[in-house]
């Protein structure tokens, strides 16, 4: 659906869409897209190169989650899908909470954090990004808040806990003041406890890693969450302890 010269010609909204597809307006949609998004927008899907497990492990172990993307195809559907829920829903947090959680608003804790089941829900990711296919993109939804560091300021910027060997902790890269408050010990402790007991026992350290996004970057920011990567994971297992769930994106 298009060379890389091709859609340099071309406006971002029109790259990857079959030629009769097009549209001379940019849809609705995507009015909203800006700055990385729509640079991901125009680029052929077809150039685009899938991040390696090494890669996502150096990616997380150094902070720089906004490297993270998905696929120019896959991006442009997640807004298409967005803007359903929006005009369906009111909010994605309404939509997640209805549809995903089944959890009531206000939500309100059965127990201490990581004390009862009850208080989490483990489920693929919508969306996931554009990362070699036998990593698993999950999301531990928590009915309880994760508590921060105050001291930190506004970095918000959490280093998974536990990283394999082969891959050094560096500093981040960057500052960002704006986006909030780092885990405390306490609870990235308690967070990899817990990674360590449903995740790491199951498919071995060396291919579980943990990180929980920037307040800039989370698209569900009412309920509370962090993300977890499996690296060739047992479809059973990931049944298991999903309940089945199944991206929306292999079903939409």
């Amino acid at each position: 659906m298009g060379s890389l010269t091709e859609a340099s010609t071309l406006p971002y909204w029109q790259v990857n869409v079959p030629p009769e597809e097009r549209e001379e307006e940019c849809p609705s949609f995507l009015l909203s897209a800006k700055g990385k998004d729509v640079e991901i927008l125009g680029t052929p899907d077809s150039e685009y190169k899938r991040m390696t497990w090494p890669e996502l492990q150096g990616h997380i172990s150094r902070n720089r989650l906004d490297i993270f993307q998905r696929t120019p195809i896959e991006l442009r559907r997640y807004f298409a899908f967005n803007y359903e829920i929006k005009k369906k829903y009111g909010s994605i947090m309404n939509f997640v909470l209805g549809e995903k959680l089944h959890w009531e608003h206000p939500i309100v804790a059965d127990g201490e954090p990581f004390e009862k089941d009850s208080d989490l829900s483990i489920k693929r990711n919508d969306w996931p990004y554009g990362i070699d296919e036998r990593i698993s993109h999950l999301v531990v939804w928590t009915k309880f808040p994760l508590e921060e560091d105050p001291t930190t300021g506004g970095d918000s910027r959490t280093f998974p806990a536990s990283l394999p060997e082969t891959v050094s902790r560096v500093e981040p890269a960057q500052e960002d003041p704006t986006t909030g408050g780092d885990l405390s010990d306490r609870q990235r402790k308690q967070i990899d406890d817990y990674v360590e007991k449903t995740f790491r026992v199951q498919c071995g350290s060396d291919n579980v890693i943990w990180f929980r996004n920037w307040a800039a970057l989370k698209s569900v920011h009412s309920v509370e969450h962090f993300h977890v990567m499996l690296f060739n994971a047992d479809q059973k297992f990931l049944d298991s302890i999903t309940g089945g769930d199944v991206p929306i994106s292999e079903t939409v």
